[in-house]
């Protein structure tokens, strides 16, 4: 078992690191240097290391077909118990796995010298990357200083949206016990709440939940940062309110708009409609919180809460199932569950500089841009996941509602296992016959709704919940993507700041929800003085110079 580090070795290793790196710049190395391999399906194991991993095998159906194609064969790592220091331990050690999905701390190694660059390579070898990207390619760029590519992968490149995810939802029953009614703000979400628990205190002899929510962890951000700016209809920035026409970056917390919210949301916990442990209690027990069907509201994201949706329906609870709703603060703002954010770039999957392989890394990440990879992970085996019926794929029956109802379907049949994050088509895309490249089209996702949410869609006069909501076209595609995928440079301004900040918002926002109402105001003016202290308006200046020149990268400024 790997010993860790104490916080001041970490500190000075990184520190040395960095400074080496400085002197020797690992990730300057063209693909001669790095290896004269050339293709081959030969027997290969490559380390993969992912932040967003699990403990697994690469042994499954589709893994196995994988290996077949490639002769690669994955071993997969993964940060235990939640661990952020993983990138960092690398980094002070210099033992890299061959490939790194490090999300935002990408940087980190890119300053370390700890992956290489893929110009070289994805011009020379990457034809499946090339035809997946296209005029996109440019969005895998990290920076105007350094326009090189050292990622790829993590998101669709051609993406449609048929659902919504990260906005309020509301139990199914709890919309026809009341009739059906419109809730389109916080006060008619709260209205049906209210009602509903007053008429149904208990549900199978425990207390009746209106709103719970998971703030005791970094899910905080989804489930308690994220919502207040939906409702005050702006798109996912993460912790960032961003002009798309100029670039102008604004902590979001420090706008009044985002004040209204958990103001709402402190009113909320005073009338007893917030559940209490919503800040304290872990994962384990807001899932099964959820899966008791007790709980009648919640603001998360869809595959946060995948594992109780699929307990309840296989438990023939559909009723508890939850319907998501285009909620805000009021009628002059717009729900952005729908949003087109275009391709994200950003966050991807490296090659690290130490790999003993580093061709055969990407000519297998190259392969899994491939049209017959794309196929493979998204739907898996035919005959076996799937059939051709009349020319066109067709998901087989059991797989479709075991799908719908196992937890551990991906993991165990490899379906849909390997989309996220190596590289992919996305969700909008068709293949060389016209045929979606994803399972997941809006027919199949209507077709897949249970039999509670049809008859509740069916009252409201729509096939799809997405009708509810503003279209993507009326919100329009955003020229900067997402800030929630940007890299900050490590220990910039900007970075450093940011921690402070989303530190202090985290534990005093907290602090204000569950206070007297009287108290509200005092505590939240104190939570901006802080951040007035800490030069929050620097991290504004910096981000905002940081959108700015992504857009002109792009080119969409």
């Amino acid at each position: 078992m790997k010993k860790k580090l104490s916080f001041l070795t970490l500190s000075l290793l990184f520190t040395i690191t960095v400074i080496m790196a400085g002197c020797t710049d690992k990730s300057s190395k063209d693909s001669s240097e790095n290896s004269g391999e050339s293709s081959s399906t030969e027997p290969l194991t490559l380390t993969f290391y992912s932040a967003d991993g699990e403990e697994k095998t690469f042994d499954d159906p589709v893994a196995k077909k994988i290996t077949e194609a490639t002769g690669v064969t994955l071993e997969l790592d993964y940060p235990v118990g939640g661990n952020d220091e993983t990138i960092p331990l690398m980094i002070a050690s210099g033992d890299y796995p061959d490939m790194i999905y490090a999300k935002g701390d990408i940087g980190k190694l890119i300053q370390a010298g700890g992956v290489i660059k893929l110009d070289d390579l994805i011009e020379e070898k990457g034809e499946n990357l090339k035809a997946m990207y296209g005029d996109q390619l440019d969005r895998l760029r990290t920076s105007l200083d350094d326009p090189s590519i050292y990622t790829v992968g993590t998101y669709g490149v051609q993406n449609a949206y048929w659902a919504t995810s990260g906005t309020f939802q509301v139990q199914l029953d709890v919309l026809k016990e009341l009739g059906y009614p419109e809730i389109k703000t916080l006060e008619d979400f709260e209205d049906a709440i209210t009602k509903y628990k007053e008429k149904y205190p208990e549900v199978d002899g425990q207390k009746t939940l209106g709103l719970s929510l998971l703030g005791s962890d970094w899910r905080w951000l989804i489930t308690v940062g994220n919502p207040a700016g939906f409702a005050a209809g702006i798109p996912d920035d993460g912790q960032w309110a961003i002009n798309d026409e100029t670039g102008e970056a604004t902590y979001k917390f420090l706008k009044p708009e985002i004040k209204e919210y958990f103001k709402w949301l402190n009113g909320m916990n005073d009338k007893g409609l917030l559940d209490p442990e919503s800040f304290t209690h872990t994962y384990d027990t807001y899932i099964a919180k959820l899966s008791s069907g007790r709980v009648l509201g919640i603001a998360d994201q869809d595959w946060d809460i995948a594992d109780a949706d699929k307990a309840l329906v296989s438990e023939g609870k559909e009723w508890k199932t939850y319907a998501p709703l285009p909620v805000t603060l009021g009628p002059e703002y717009k729900s952005p569950g729908l949003k087109d954010y275009g391709f994200a770039g950003g966050w991807g999957i490296a090659i690290s500089s130490t790999s003993e392989h580093p061709e055969r890394a990407f000519e297998f990440l190259d392969w899994m841009a491939s049209e017959e990879a794309q196929i493979l992970v998204n739907w898996g085996i035919e005959g076996e996941n799937y059939d051709i019926v009349d020319g066109k794929r067709v998901v087989q029956e059991d797989d479709r509602q075991r799908k719908l109802t196992d937890p551990d379907y991906g993991k165990e049949t490899g379906v849909g296992y390997y989309i996220y994050p190596f590289p992919q088509w996305g969700n909008g895309a068709v293949d060389s016959n016209g045929q979606s490249i994803s399972p997941d089209t809006e027919q199949d996702i209507i077709a897949n709704f249970n039999v509670a949410e049809k008859e509740v869609l069916k009252e409201y006069g729509m096939e799809n919940w997405i009708e509810a909501f503003p279209a993507s076209e009326e919100l329009g595609v955003s020229k900067h993507g997402s800030a929630s995928n940007y890299s900050v440079p490590p220990g910039s301004d900007l970075q450093i700041i940011q921690q402070k900040a989303d530190d202090l918002v985290t534990q005093r926002i907290t602090q204000a929800v569950l206070s007297k109402p009287a108290d509200f105001d005092k505590l939240w003016n104190s939570m901006l003085k802080e951040l007035e202290e800490m030069n929050i308006e620097k991290a504004n200046e910096e981000m905002t110079k940081l959108t700015k020149d992504k857009m002109e990268l792009w080119g969409t400024n």
